[in-house]
Parts: structure tokens; C-alpha cells; sequence
């Protein structure tokens, strides 16, 4: 499958529109993540443990995103948009949502 940020595959036509289709990914955060992460940004540097969960985040929305296009007979997803929201009554979990244009192409 193709997945791309486009609204068009360079050389192949959209022989039909499925739908939108999304994937979402809601991840707890960690008490030791975030003291060292606190540390962090004290001393400066990268936080590699939230940029880990980041990663992962995304990779599950974007499989999910791609099982549903799947599941509508698509074979490619046009216009993807990546979206990061911090959620909880304190903050305390990440939400990352990915959506785009389910599509059929030749």
C-alpha cells in the first residue's frame, strides 16, 4: 500500500475514492519517563524515551489507518495528516491521530 502526505501519486490514476479512513493511538505516560525527562530539561538534551513513545504512537495509528483503508478495498491512502495531542486530566497520556483519502489507484 501506498501511503503518502500528496493528494496524488506522480504516474498512476485514482480509479476510485473509498473514503476517509483514520487510526488512533492513546498512550499512557510513565512517572520514571517523565522525571527523567524533567532532568532533561534542566541539563538539556534529547528526550529519547518520550521520542520512542512518539514513534511507536504514530507507527499504530498509521497501521490502523492502513488495516481500515485495507478493509475498504483500498490500495493506496492520499493526503495523510499526522495530529498530536497531549490529553488527561493532567496530561498525563499522548493521542495521536492519522487520517487520509482511501483510495484505489491503477
Amino acid at each position: 500500500m501506498i501511503i503518502t502526505t500528496t493528494n496524488s501519486i506522480e504516474g498512476r490514476k485514482i480509479v476510485e475514492y473509498m473514503g476517509i479512513c483514520s487510526g488512533e493511538a492513546i498512550l499512557g505516560a510513565n512517572v520514571f519517563r517523565d522525571l527523567f525527562a524533567s532532568v532533561r530539561d534542566l541539563v538539556g538534551g534529547r528526550a529519547n524515551s518520550y521520542e520512542k513513545v512518539i514513534r511507536a504512537g504514530k507507527e499504530v495509528a498509521l497501521g490502523d489507518m492502513q488495516t481500515q483503508a485495507t478493509e475498504l478495498g483500498a490500495n493506496a491512502i492520499l493526503g495523510v495528516a499526522l495530529d498530536y495531542e497531549v490529553i488527561g486530566s493532567k496530561g498525563s497520556m499522548m493521542m495521536v491521530i492519522a487520517s487520509g483519502t482511501a483510495v484505489r489507484i491503477e
